[in-house]
């Protein structure tokens, strides 16, 4: 029987690498499949060598036990544990880049597959950073990354003790708080989703906690016109998200 590990120190998949490569950050080793010198992988050995990061072959039985996943591609790269931030660091970010804050807040999600899914949309979109809270939930892991298409090595990432009190910090920040809740009147597209911002997206099956949305200033929800009345949280994020984006974009 396999033995469990952490993987939260590895990075697995093609492009991942290669992102996680271009990114500049911390690199142990990389591992690569014998034989594997193909395609991508050797973009990635020309990128490691040039960066100075040790590659060493190990052979595919060697591999797979080593993998966290079935499609690592031939490739896993180890690296330091992931370097969470702090909500000053999301909110530093926004004044860098001269822009008002635009945070993503999940509440519970469970699923490293959701998180990583979510990840990516909020990178794409321009958001400045992703506030997870600590228990009862998916933390940054090699399942993140992969999912994530290594959007996770550019986005900000705050893990926090407690939802409330990170969205309590966002508040006196200037920032508004919307959450998104079914059990609300007004639809996504109605509601001004411009200036400083702050999106809660709450667990996949029991939604946000009842502190949580007591603490949103308002509350939007995705219309829903089947039998199934719920959305997968990773395409809720992107519905919600990208009518911020629209209505930022229209303002300018």
């Amino acid at each position: 029987m396999k033995q469990e590990r952490n993987f939260d120190d590895q990075v697995e998949g093609r492009n991942s690498v290669l992102e996680l490569l271009e990114s500049g950050k911390d690199i142990n080793k990389i591992f690569i499949t014998k034989g594997e010198r193909h395609g991508s992988i050797n973009k990635i050995i020309a990128v490691a060598k040039e960066k100075r990061v040790i590659i060493v072959e190990k052979d595919k039985r060697q591999m797979e036990e080593m993998a966290s996943t079935p499609n690592y591609q031939g490739v896993i790269a180890i690296v330091p544990p992931f370097e969470y931030c702090e909500i000053e660091d999301i909110l530093d970010e926004a004044e860098t880049r001269n822009e008002e804050p635009f945070v993503l807040i999940l509440d519970g999600i469970e699923d490293p597959h959701n998180l990583g899914s979510i990840i990516r949309t909020a990178e794409t979109a321009g958001v400045h950073g992703v506030i997870i809270p600590k228990r009862r939930a998916a933390s940054v892991n090699s399942t993140v990354n992969k999912t994530s298409a290594g959007a996770v090595e550019h986005m900000k990432i705050a893990r926090v003790t407690n939802i409330s009190d990170a969205l309590e910090r966002l508040k006196k920040a200037g920032l508004w708080i919307c959450g998104t809740d079914i059990r609300t009147d007004t639809y996504y597209y109605n509601q001004d989703l411009t200036g400083p911002l702050g999106i809660v997206i709450g667990n996949e099956g029991s939604g946000m906690s009842e502190k949580v949305r007591k603490n949103c200033d308002f509350l939007v929800k995705i219309p829903m016109q089947g039998k199934v009345t719920s959305l997968n949280a990773s395409v809720s994020t992107g519905i919600v998200v990208y009518e911020s984006v629209k209505q930022r974009l229209r303002k300018k």
